[in-house]
């Protein structure tokens, strides 16, 4: 006589199958509805994306790590101590753009949550992580209002930084829904000096306004005029006839907080707080990203 079978366990609290290949679409279908249920319960209608480095520091902390260096190497070989102080004084003078992100992030913030509306309008958004995105975290922070970090599961971890709003803070496994969510609601996209994954994000938007594959107008601002030309040529695409000249109108250099901020409120003020009624409601109901065109 077979013993007794014991319950087979519920396919959904399977977890050696929801962690298997064949698990794999429902933890993409997770990582995209989970992020909606908390959008929609935090009234978030829209966002404004802050990239950039996530290797920059504020000031103070550049400062404080530069003097440690010039006070405390005496010991360290020479060719080794040069190598310590041009990183350090580099980082001093990167400082200037956490600063500004910072800056520019709270003076966004101060203004949205001034907006008469039911939902959250243009809430900063960033990687969740250190640099840049902390910057434009803590900014928010300090003016009052909410932020989101979508940070990502890597081998190096990346811990979120403590300035973003608690039910407004995700992990993500697949860099594509994470890529998903910064596009998804966004109104605005900020490009502060960074590295391959800021030229990484930088140029999928584009590449999306430019094959008018957005549903919506995003304002694409790259802050740093003096960075941004010294690592591209933008203008080279133009005059090896890669991209029409009209593609570089799909952003705009800025290179101060202030003017930033000018343009982000005329711009989100132009293309998405003038429209009909109509228009508004049924972008509160679900905000569409991408429209496909036959």
């Amino acid at each position: 006589m077979p013993d007794k079978l014991n319950p087979a366990p519920l396919a959904y609290r399977n977890k050696p199958f929801l962690d298997s290949p064949d698990g794999r679409i429902l933890r993409i279908l997770a990582e995209y509805q989970e992020p909606l249920a908390r959008f929609r319960r935090e009234q978030i209608q829209d966002t404004v994306v802050f990239f950039g480095s996530a290797r920059f520091q504020g000031g103070d902390a550049a400062q404080k790590n530069l003097t440690a260096i010039e006070q405390n190497d005496a010991k360290v070989p020479a060719a080794q101590r040069e190598k310590n102080l041009r990183s350090a004084l580099a980082a001093v003078d990167m400082a200037r753009y956490y600063e500004d992100a910072r800056r520019l992030s709270h003076l966004l913030t101060e203004w949205s949550i001034q907006i008469p509306a039911r939902r959250r309008r243009f809430v900063v958004t960033t990687g969740g992580g250190p640099g840049i995105m902390e910057a434009a975290n803590l900014g928010a922070h300090e003016a009052g209002g909410k932020s989101i970090g979508l940070n990502i599961n890597l081998p190096f971890e990346q811990n979120p930084n403590s300035y973003i709003t608690p039910a407004l803070n995700f992990e993500f496994h697949y860099f594509f829904m994470r890529k998903f969510w910064f596009a998804y609601l966004a109104k605005a996209l900020v490009i502060f000096p960074g590295g391959f994954g800021t030229i990484d994000e930088l140029f999928e938007i584009l590449t999306l306004a430019q094959t008018d594959k957005l549903a919506k107008k995003i304002l694409v601002v790259i802050y740093g005029s003096e960075y941004w030309h010294r690592i591209m040529n933008f203008q080279a695409f133009v005059d090896a006839g890669t991209v029409s000249p009209q593609d570089l109108d799909l952003f705009k250099f800025v290179d101060t907080p202030e003017d930033a901020f000018a343009f982000l409120r005329d711009g989100l003020t132009q293309h998405h707080l003038g429209g009909s009624p109509r228009k508004e409601k049924e972008q509160e109901v679900l905000p569409e990203i991408a429209k496909t065109r036959p």
